[in-house]
Protein backbone atom coordinates (compact mmCIF):
# COMPACT_ATOMS: atom_id res chain seq x y z
CA UNK A 1 0.00 0.00 0.00
CA UNK A 2 1.21 3.60 -1.08
CA UNK A 3 2.85 5.45 2.20
CA UNK A 4 0.54 8.40 1.18
CA UNK A 5 -2.62 6.38 1.52
CA UNK A 6 -1.23 4.72 5.39
CA UNK A 7 -1.15 8.07 6.61
CA UNK A 8 -4.50 8.60 5.54
CA UNK A 9 -5.84 5.71 7.10
CA UNK A 10 -3.88 6.61 10.25
CA UNK A 11 -5.21 10.45 10.64
CA UNK A 12 -8.81 9.09 10.13
CA UNK A 13 -8.29 6.72 13.20
CA UNK A 14 -7.21 9.26 15.19
CA UNK A 15 -10.76 11.68 14.27
CA UNK A 16 -12.67 10.04 16.88
CA UNK A 17 -10.83 11.32 19.57
CA UNK A 18 -9.10 13.80 21.68
CA UNK A 19 -5.76 13.02 20.72
CA UNK A 20 -4.25 15.55 17.77
CA UNK A 21 -2.63 13.70 14.88
CA UNK A 22 0.87 15.27 13.96
CA UNK A 23 3.16 14.11 11.09
CA UNK A 24 6.41 13.75 11.55
CA UNK A 25 8.14 15.98 8.85
CA UNK A 26 11.60 13.62 9.11
CA UNK A 27 9.80 10.14 8.05
CA UNK A 28 6.17 10.45 7.37
CA UNK A 29 4.78 8.82 10.61
CA UNK A 30 2.14 9.50 12.62
CA UNK A 31 2.48 10.86 15.65
CA UNK A 32 -0.09 11.53 18.73
CA UNK A 33 0.05 14.79 21.48
CA UNK A 34 -2.84 14.86 23.80
CA UNK A 35 -4.40 18.25 22.83
CA UNK A 36 -5.33 19.37 26.48
CA UNK A 37 -4.93 22.89 26.62
CA UNK A 38 -7.30 23.26 23.23
CA UNK A 39 -9.98 21.06 24.70
CA UNK A 40 -13.31 23.55 25.33
CA UNK A 41 -15.31 22.34 28.35
CA UNK A 42 -18.95 22.08 27.47
CA UNK A 43 -22.50 21.91 29.83
CA UNK A 44 -21.16 18.49 30.64
CA UNK A 45 -18.01 19.16 32.08
CA UNK A 46 -17.52 18.88 35.91
CA UNK A 47 -16.06 22.41 37.97
CA UNK A 48 -12.54 20.28 38.53
CA UNK A 49 -12.10 20.56 35.06
CA UNK A 50 -11.77 23.90 35.30
CA UNK A 51 -9.59 23.57 38.07
CA UNK A 52 -7.28 21.65 36.01
CA UNK A 53 -7.76 22.73 32.29
CA UNK A 54 -4.08 23.43 30.99
CA UNK A 55 -5.17 26.33 30.24
CA UNK A 56 -5.34 27.44 34.26
CA UNK A 57 -2.64 26.16 35.45
CA UNK A 58 -2.12 27.48 39.29
CA UNK A 59 -4.84 30.13 39.13
CA UNK A 60 -7.90 27.54 38.27
CA UNK A 61 -9.21 27.92 41.45
CA UNK A 62 -9.15 31.43 41.21
CA UNK A 63 -12.49 31.38 38.13
CA UNK A 64 -14.70 29.75 40.64
CA UNK A 65 -15.91 31.29 43.97
CA UNK A 66 -14.80 30.18 46.79
CA UNK A 67 -10.84 29.81 48.20
CA UNK A 68 -11.66 25.99 48.22
CA UNK A 69 -13.87 24.76 46.25
CA UNK A 70 -12.80 20.69 46.34
CA UNK A 71 -16.20 19.94 47.68
CA UNK A 72 -17.86 21.29 44.16
CA UNK A 73 -15.36 19.36 42.11
CA UNK A 74 -17.45 16.58 41.10
CA UNK A 75 -20.50 19.36 40.11
CA UNK A 76 -21.60 19.53 36.64
CA UNK A 77 -21.02 22.47 34.83
CA UNK A 78 -25.22 21.82 34.13
CA UNK A 79 -25.82 22.84 37.75
CA UNK A 80 -23.18 25.82 38.46
CA UNK A 81 -25.90 27.82 40.26
CA UNK A 82 -26.13 25.13 43.08
CA UNK A 83 -22.36 27.28 43.83
CA UNK A 84 -23.60 30.75 43.56
CA UNK A 85 -26.89 31.02 46.18
CA UNK A 86 -27.23 34.63 45.94
CA UNK A 87 -27.56 34.75 42.27
CA UNK A 88 -29.90 34.29 39.78
CA UNK A 89 -31.02 33.50 36.05
CA UNK A 90 -27.70 31.45 35.62
CA UNK A 91 -27.40 30.15 32.58
CA UNK A 92 -24.56 27.25 32.43
CA UNK A 93 -23.61 27.72 28.32
CA UNK A 94 -22.52 31.46 28.83
CA UNK A 95 -20.46 30.75 31.83
CA UNK A 96 -18.93 27.96 29.79
CA UNK A 97 -18.97 30.37 26.63
CA UNK A 98 -17.08 33.14 28.49
CA UNK A 99 -14.84 30.57 30.16
CA UNK A 100 -13.65 29.30 26.71
CA UNK A 101 -12.68 32.52 26.04
CA UNK A 102 -10.50 32.61 28.27
CA UNK A 103 -9.12 29.34 26.80
CA UNK A 104 -9.07 30.55 23.41
CA UNK A 105 -7.06 33.68 24.37
CA UNK A 106 -4.69 31.03 26.29
CA UNK A 107 -4.33 29.00 22.78
CA UNK A 108 -3.39 32.77 20.51
CA UNK A 109 -0.48 33.23 23.60
CA UNK A 110 -2.17 35.45 25.30
CA UNK A 111 -1.71 35.97 29.44
CA UNK A 112 -5.24 35.73 30.89
CA UNK A 113 -4.34 36.29 34.18
CA UNK A 114 -2.54 38.99 36.19
CA UNK A 115 -1.30 39.14 39.80
CA UNK A 116 -1.92 42.93 41.84
CA UNK A 117 0.06 41.85 44.69
CA UNK A 118 3.93 40.86 44.75
CA UNK A 119 5.04 38.21 46.36
CA UNK A 120 6.33 39.90 49.60
CA UNK A 121 2.60 41.49 50.23
CA UNK A 122 1.26 37.84 49.80
CA UNK A 123 3.66 36.47 52.36
CA UNK A 124 2.73 39.14 54.05
CA UNK A 125 -1.14 38.18 54.02
CA UNK A 126 -1.58 35.34 52.70
CA UNK A 127 -5.24 36.04 52.20
CA UNK A 128 -4.14 38.13 49.12
CA UNK A 129 -3.00 34.77 47.01
CA UNK A 130 -6.52 34.60 46.38
CA UNK A 131 -6.47 37.55 43.95
CA UNK A 132 -6.06 39.28 41.02
CA UNK A 133 -7.40 39.90 37.40
CA UNK A 134 -8.77 38.60 35.06
CA UNK A 135 -8.44 40.56 31.09
CA UNK A 136 -11.00 40.25 28.47
CA UNK A 137 -9.05 42.17 25.86
CA UNK A 138 -10.85 44.74 23.41
CA UNK A 139 -8.98 47.23 21.02
CA UNK A 140 -5.47 48.04 21.69
CA UNK A 141 -5.30 51.12 24.29
CA UNK A 142 -9.21 51.49 24.51
CA UNK A 143 -10.01 52.40 28.15
CA UNK A 144 -10.69 49.41 31.08
CA UNK A 145 -13.57 48.62 33.22
CA UNK A 146 -12.84 46.73 36.11
CA UNK A 147 -15.47 44.22 36.80
CA UNK A 148 -16.32 43.34 40.48
CA UNK A 149 -18.72 40.25 40.77
CA UNK A 150 -20.89 39.91 43.94
CA UNK A 151 -21.41 37.17 46.46
CA UNK A 152 -22.42 38.90 49.76
CA UNK A 153 -18.33 38.85 50.96
CA UNK A 154 -18.69 34.96 51.12
CA UNK A 155 -17.85 34.06 47.42
CA UNK A 156 -17.06 35.99 44.20
CA UNK A 157 -19.56 35.20 41.26
CA UNK A 158 -17.11 35.77 38.94
CA UNK A 159 -18.61 32.69 36.61
CA UNK A 160 -21.90 34.79 36.15
CA UNK A 161 -21.51 38.01 36.73
CA UNK A 162 -18.12 38.72 35.92
CA UNK A 163 -16.15 36.92 33.06
CA UNK A 164 -19.77 36.99 30.80
CA UNK A 165 -20.02 41.00 31.32
CA UNK A 166 -16.54 41.15 30.63
CA UNK A 167 -16.65 38.91 27.60
CA UNK A 168 -19.25 41.43 26.58
CA UNK A 169 -17.43 44.83 27.25
CA UNK A 170 -14.53 43.42 25.06
CA UNK A 171 -16.68 42.37 22.45
CA UNK A 172 -17.69 46.31 22.46
CA UNK A 173 -14.63 47.08 22.00
CA UNK A 174 -13.58 48.26 25.24
CA UNK A 175 -11.14 46.31 27.73
CA UNK A 176 -12.22 44.35 30.81
CA UNK A 177 -10.34 43.05 33.92
CA UNK A 178 -12.42 41.21 36.17
CA UNK A 179 -11.45 41.04 39.79
CA UNK A 180 -11.05 38.36 42.47
CA UNK A 181 -10.82 39.75 45.29
CA UNK A 182 -10.55 38.88 49.24
CA UNK A 183 -13.52 37.02 50.70
CA UNK A 184 -15.22 38.17 54.19
CA UNK A 185 -14.68 41.73 54.16
CA UNK A 186 -16.16 44.35 52.38
CA UNK A 187 -12.83 47.10 53.25
CA UNK A 188 -10.69 44.26 52.04
CA UNK A 189 -12.42 43.73 49.09
CA UNK A 190 -12.03 47.54 48.21
CA UNK A 191 -8.93 47.66 48.97
CA UNK A 192 -8.29 45.33 46.21
CA UNK A 193 -10.28 47.06 43.90
CA UNK A 194 -8.34 50.46 44.43
CA UNK A 195 -4.75 48.23 44.28
CA UNK A 196 -6.14 46.71 40.90
CA UNK A 197 -6.56 50.02 39.50
CA UNK A 198 -3.30 51.38 41.04
CA UNK A 199 -2.10 48.16 38.94
CA UNK A 200 -3.82 48.89 35.51
CA UNK A 201 -2.51 52.17 35.61
CA UNK A 202 1.07 51.17 36.57
CA UNK A 203 1.32 48.58 33.86
CA UNK A 204 -1.03 50.28 31.15
CA UNK A 205 1.66 50.31 28.48
CA UNK A 206 2.62 46.41 28.54
CA UNK A 207 -1.35 45.37 28.85
CA UNK A 208 -2.40 47.54 26.15
CA UNK A 209 -5.27 49.76 27.28
CA UNK A 210 -5.85 53.54 28.22
CA UNK A 211 -5.96 54.91 31.79
CA UNK A 212 -8.36 57.47 30.69
CA UNK A 213 -11.45 57.87 31.30
CA UNK A 214 -12.02 54.02 32.94
CA UNK A 215 -15.12 52.84 34.33
CA UNK A 216 -15.41 50.41 37.80
CA UNK A 217 -18.88 47.69 37.71
CA UNK A 218 -20.32 45.94 40.31
CA UNK A 219 -23.70 43.91 41.00
CA UNK A 220 -24.54 43.67 44.25
CA UNK A 221 -21.86 43.39 46.93
CA UNK A 222 -19.19 44.03 43.58
CA UNK A 223 -21.57 47.07 43.56
CA UNK A 224 -20.74 48.55 47.02
CA UNK A 225 -16.68 47.92 46.06
CA UNK A 226 -17.72 50.11 42.50
CA UNK A 227 -19.65 52.44 44.78
CA UNK A 228 -17.25 53.25 47.26
CA UNK A 229 -14.48 54.31 44.89
CA UNK A 230 -16.90 56.29 43.31
CA UNK A 231 -17.68 57.88 46.55
CA UNK A 232 -13.85 58.41 48.02
CA UNK A 233 -11.97 57.72 45.57
CA UNK A 234 -8.90 54.53 44.89
CA UNK A 235 -6.39 56.85 47.60
CA UNK A 236 -9.35 56.37 50.44
CA UNK A 237 -8.49 52.45 50.11
CA UNK A 238 -4.90 53.23 49.39
CA UNK A 239 -4.69 52.35 45.75
CA UNK A 240 -2.93 56.37 45.71
CA UNK A 241 -3.44 59.59 44.16
CA UNK A 242 -5.38 58.83 41.19
CA UNK A 243 -8.68 59.91 39.21
CA UNK A 244 -12.16 58.83 40.67
CA UNK A 245 -13.72 56.81 37.60
CA UNK A 246 -15.14 58.47 34.48
CA UNK A 247 -18.43 55.96 35.56
CA UNK A 248 -20.10 53.72 37.76
CA UNK A 249 -22.11 50.74 36.87
CA UNK A 250 -23.76 49.47 39.88
CA UNK A 251 -26.34 46.68 39.78
CA UNK A 252 -29.02 45.96 42.39
CA UNK A 253 -27.71 46.99 45.82
CA UNK A 254 -28.98 48.35 48.80
CA UNK A 255 -25.90 50.63 49.41
CA UNK A 256 -26.94 54.22 49.56
CA UNK A 257 -23.82 56.74 49.56
CA UNK A 258 -23.65 59.82 47.58
CA UNK A 259 -22.14 62.79 47.09
CA UNK A 260 -21.63 65.86 44.74
CA UNK A 261 -18.80 64.45 43.35
CA UNK A 262 -19.61 60.88 42.89
CA UNK A 263 -18.31 59.28 39.41
CA UNK A 264 -21.38 59.62 36.96
CA UNK A 265 -23.70 56.33 36.99
CA UNK A 266 -25.53 54.09 35.59
CA UNK A 267 -28.01 52.21 37.95
CA UNK A 268 -30.24 48.81 37.53
CA UNK A 269 -32.57 47.00 39.57
CA UNK A 270 -35.46 44.55 39.38
CA UNK A 271 -38.90 45.51 40.96
CA UNK A 272 -39.11 41.96 42.00
CA UNK A 273 -35.24 41.83 43.84
CA UNK A 274 -35.21 39.80 46.95
CA UNK A 275 -32.11 41.02 48.25
CA UNK A 276 -31.86 45.20 47.49
CA UNK A 277 -34.91 46.75 47.97
CA UNK A 278 -35.88 48.85 45.28
CA UNK A 279 -37.00 51.77 47.58
CA UNK A 280 -33.36 52.10 48.66
CA UNK A 281 -32.17 52.30 45.16
CA UNK A 282 -34.62 54.26 43.80
CA UNK A 283 -33.79 57.21 46.48
CA UNK A 284 -30.13 56.81 45.72
CA UNK A 285 -30.54 57.52 42.26
CA UNK A 286 -32.87 60.51 43.53
CA UNK A 287 -30.30 61.72 46.25
CA UNK A 288 -27.11 61.62 43.47
CA UNK A 289 -29.30 63.73 40.77
CA UNK A 290 -30.00 66.08 43.28
CA UNK A 291 -26.54 66.37 44.64
CA UNK A 292 -25.98 67.19 40.58
CA UNK A 293 -24.35 64.12 39.41
CA UNK A 294 -25.56 62.29 35.85
CA UNK A 295 -27.59 58.75 36.52
CA UNK A 296 -29.19 56.98 34.15
CA UNK A 297 -31.48 54.39 35.65
CA UNK A 298 -32.74 51.39 34.52
CA UNK A 299 -35.52 49.77 36.37
CA UNK A 300 -36.83 46.24 35.67
CA UNK A 301 -39.64 44.75 37.24
CA UNK A 302 -38.70 40.80 36.83
CA UNK A 303 -35.54 39.88 36.39
CA UNK A 304 -35.01 39.29 40.16
CA UNK A 305 -31.19 39.39 42.20
CA UNK A 306 -28.20 38.88 40.46
CA UNK A 307 -29.25 38.63 36.78
CA UNK A 308 -25.87 38.85 35.44
CA UNK A 309 -26.30 40.15 31.32
CA UNK A 310 -30.25 39.61 32.22
CA UNK A 311 -30.23 37.13 29.20
CA UNK A 312 -33.90 36.02 28.80
CA UNK A 313 -35.53 38.47 31.36
CA UNK A 314 -37.09 41.71 30.83
CA UNK A 315 -33.23 43.06 31.94
CA UNK A 316 -31.80 41.66 28.62
CA UNK A 317 -29.58 44.46 26.73
CA UNK A 318 -28.63 46.43 30.01
CA UNK A 319 -24.99 46.10 29.52
CA UNK A 320 -25.04 47.64 26.20
CA UNK A 321 -27.02 50.45 27.86
CA UNK A 322 -24.18 51.14 30.31
CA UNK A 323 -21.69 50.60 27.78
CA UNK A 324 -23.37 53.85 25.65
CA UNK A 325 -23.26 55.52 28.90
CA UNK A 326 -19.64 55.08 29.55
CA UNK A 327 -18.95 56.12 26.83
CA UNK A 328 -20.42 59.47 26.49
CA UNK A 329 -17.89 59.94 29.30
CA UNK A 330 -14.88 59.02 27.43
CA UNK A 331 -13.11 61.60 25.72
CA UNK A 332 -11.98 60.84 22.29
Amino acid sequence: MPNAMIILLLLLSFSSCNDVPIINPNNGDVETEKDTTKTHLTVNSFVRDIVNHSAFEGVGELLLPYDNNSSYYNTSLSNVATLMPYHGNIHPEIVVGAVNYLIDEVNLGRTVFYNIYSDQQKVQDPAKRNTGLFFYRGKPNAPFAVVCPGGGFSYVGSLHEGFPLAQRISELGLNAFVIRYRIGSEQHATEDLAAAIAYLFRNAETLGISTNDYSVWGGSAGARMAGNIALSGVSAYGGGSLPKPATAVIAYTGQSTYSSDFSPSFITVAANDGIANINTVERRVENLRNAGVEVEYRRYESAGHGFGLGTGTDAEGWLDLAVQFWKKHINN
